[in-house]
Parts: structure tokens; C-alpha cells; sequence
């Protein structure tokens, strides 16, 4: 069940130990990033034929709950990048092998429609910027989503709405801004990025939807949003628990202090134990939610689509309250921005702001 049981002790530490580093540069550092690429953790999802690992859904859902413990923004930076690499399961087969044969290739990007695309000859004129580009500063090449355009007027679907398309640029063509000053989570530089009048051939936009897979299998016939859901509560569920790693040794310590009574170590320790074990129950749930969700894909079957969403915000709201629960008991350290404990309480409390696990009622 501990994430730990996915990654070689010498992972953790190299991943660790660059943490600060990645903190006070906003963005993931060197040795890091040789660790993702050496393992291959950015190809997740590309499709094997293009050179990608293509993993199964539960493989990777605990992979990416173990790369959050052992740090929440490299964890992060990975889920998002290798969730952007399942679109090769989608791209033209004329331009995909050139962007997947990338040695150093990093997939950022962003789900909000807030660029437009002009239909002209042969492809689109883009314009428009995007925010919280997880691993940003690491892409060599980026997605948008942006509002197809006919001239001036906007093109609608047959129920009205605005059609949107992703598309996928070279790193080259786009400008970085800076923009992610938030609390936590600070090594995934979610910086914001625009492109100005960039012409992009028709081969460059894509459909993310069964009907337009190019690449056979059952990971690129999974829903998307359900697919999203569950890689954002396992980095939320990755965070909890090294949180609760670094309680367990810190009540240690403060069992010492003189000013605690019997009593109330033993509340403490009662305490920790419990919603050790809640946290644990709740990620059991989740995982066998996951598990049979992938079961029905492989059926062909799009079962248990419910309960991947029910059981992700479960999880990521059990997550929240446990971390804080505790959170009191962990002493003045807890509120030092200096320390792994605050650090780790700020990075699950900036992720868990994710409006896919916030909104619907999982009860």
C-alpha cells in the first residue's frame, strides 16, 4: 500500500535531495529531470510506437502517487506532462514520430480555451495565452485549446456552443510569462505561455475522442476527464502520505517534550494512527475503483465511470482533512516555511484547489 513500494530508495533521494533548489528556482532542477528522462516518466501515455512506455491506468495512477511523495511539484510536473503525452494517441501519424523522437521530450500545456484559431489556407492562425503550464520551463513542445474562428465569426457545434480543438506547438514558437506565485507547489514553474499570429498546419490540430484515436488500445479509448480525475487525486494521495510519513517521526521527537503529559502523547499517537488508517481505507477504495474501471476498458466497456469520479474526490477531500487534523499537533515547524512538513502542507493544499476535485458532491 506505502507509495515508497514503487521507486528505488536512490530515486527518492535524488529527488529529494534537489528539492530546495527546485523550490527557490521555481521549476524542477537538473538531476531531477535526468531521473524522468532515464526512466522514461514523461512517456507514461505516448503511444509505444512512437517510443512511449503506454502504460495501463493502474500502473500508472500508482506510479504518479509515488512520485508525488517523494515531492509533490515533481510528481505534479510528471502527471501533467505525461498526461499531455496521451495525445499522441490522437495526433496526425504525419507529425507525431517527429515530436515523440525527441530525446529530452516534455509535453506542457493547458486545458482552458483561451486562444482562438482562424481557419485560413492549409491550417489556422493562433492567437492566445494560456495559464498553469505545469513543467512549462522543461517542454519542448506545448497544447492549447483554443475557440475555432471563420473569419470573425465563431464556429458552433450543433447544440450552439463554440467548437474547440487542441493543437500542439514547437517550444520554439512560444513566449513564457511569468506567472505562478502561489503558496505552494512551487518546483512545477506553472508559468503562463502566448502565441501571436503563429500559423499551424492542419496536421498539428487533433480530436481527443474515441472515434478519432490513431493509435489501437484500450488507454486511448479511456474518457479523458475520468482518466484526469484519478492521476490528480493519486498526487493529492502522495502528498497525504508523506505527510503523514514526516507526522509519524515528528510526534516521535515531541514525545520527549516534557510539557506533554502521558495522556496527550497517547492522544497524539491515537490520533495519527487513525487517520493513518482512514487516509489508507480511502486509497483502497480508490485504487479498487481504478482497477475495475480499467478491467471494463479492456472489455471494451466504459463501466465504472461514476465511481472513478466519486472515489477521486473522496480521496482527495479525505486527503485534505486528514493533513489538517494533524496539522496542530505538529508544533510551530508546521508553519515554518523553511521545513519539509510546511512545504509538503503547501503543495497538497495549492493542488487540491484543482476544480476537477472540488465542485461535485462525491457523497
Amino acid at each position: 500500500m506505502h507509495p515508497s513500494t514503487h521507486l528505488k530508495p536512490e530515486w527518492v533521494n535524488i529527488i529529494r535531495a534537489a528539492v530546495p533548489a527546485a523550490e527557490k528556482a521555481g521549476m524542477l532542477q537538473p538531476a531531477q529531470l535526468q531521473l524522468i528522462h532515464e526512466q522514461g516518466w514523461f512517456k507514461f501515455l505516448v503511444p509505444q510506437a512512437y517510443g512511449g512506455l503506454q502504460l495501463s491506468l493502474p500502473d500508472m495512477v500508482r506510479l504518479e502517487e509515488s512520485l508525488a511523495w517523494a515531492n509533490g511539484s515533481l510528481g505534479w510536473v510528471v502527471t501533467l506532462c505525461a498526461g499531455a503525452g496521451w495525445f499522441g494517441g490522437f495526433l496526425s501519424p504525419d507529425v507525431a514520430p517527429l515530436i515523440f523522437a525527441d530525446p529530452a521530450l516534455c509535453l506542457a500545456g493547458s486545458g482552458a480555451a483561451t486562444g482562438t484559431a482562424t481557419i485560413t489556407d492549409g491550417g489556422y492562425l493562433v492567437n492566445g495565452r494560456w495559464k498553469y503550464a505545469s513543467g512549462v520551463h522543461h517542454a519542448t513542445h506545448l497544447t492549447a485549446n483554443c475557440v475555432i474562428k471563420q473569419g470573425d465569426e465563431t464556429v458552433l457545434n450543433d447544440d450552439g456552443s463554440p467548437w474547440i480543438l487542441p493543437f500542439i506547438f514547437d517550444r520554439k514558437d512560444v513566449t513564457l510569462i511569468s506567472a505562478w506565485k502561489f503558496m505552494g507547489m512551487m518546483g512545477t514553474g506553472s508559468d503562463a505561455y502566448e502565441v501571436r499570429d503563429l500559423f499551424v498546419e492542419n496536421n498539428r490540430c487533433f480530436k481527443i475522442d474515441p472515434d478519432n484515436a490513431v493509435i489501437a488500445g484500450p488507454l486511448y479509448q479511456y474518457p479523458f476527464i475520468q482518466l484526469a480525475e484519478a492521476t490528480l487525486a493519486a498526487n493529492i494521495s502522495g502528498m497525504a502520505v508523506h505527510f503523514t510519513d514526516l507526522c509519524a517521526t515528528i510526534f516521535d521527537e515531541r514525545s520527549e517534550n516534557k510539557h506533554l503529559t502521558k495522556d496527550r502523547r497517547e492522544i497524539i499517537k491515537q490520533l495519527h494512527e487513525k487517520l493513518t488508517n482512514k487516509l489508507n481505507t480511502v486509497r483502497l477504495e480508490f485504487y479498487s475503483s481504478v482497477d475495475a474501471s480499467w478491467q471494463g476498458a479492456l472489455m471494451g466497456k466504459a463501466s465504472q465511470l461514476h465511481q472513478i469520479g466519486q472515489s477521486s474526490r473522496k480521496l482527495a477531500r479525505t486527503a485534505r482533512e486528514c493533513v489538517d487534523e494533524l496539522y496542530p499537533y505538529c508544533g510551530l515547524q508546521a508553519a515554518n516555511p523553511d521545513t519539509e512538513l510546511n512545504q509538503v502542507w503547501r503543495d497538497l493544499h495549492t493542488a487540491s484547489q484543482h476544480s476537477l476535485l472540488v465542485f461535485e458532491d462525491w457523497n
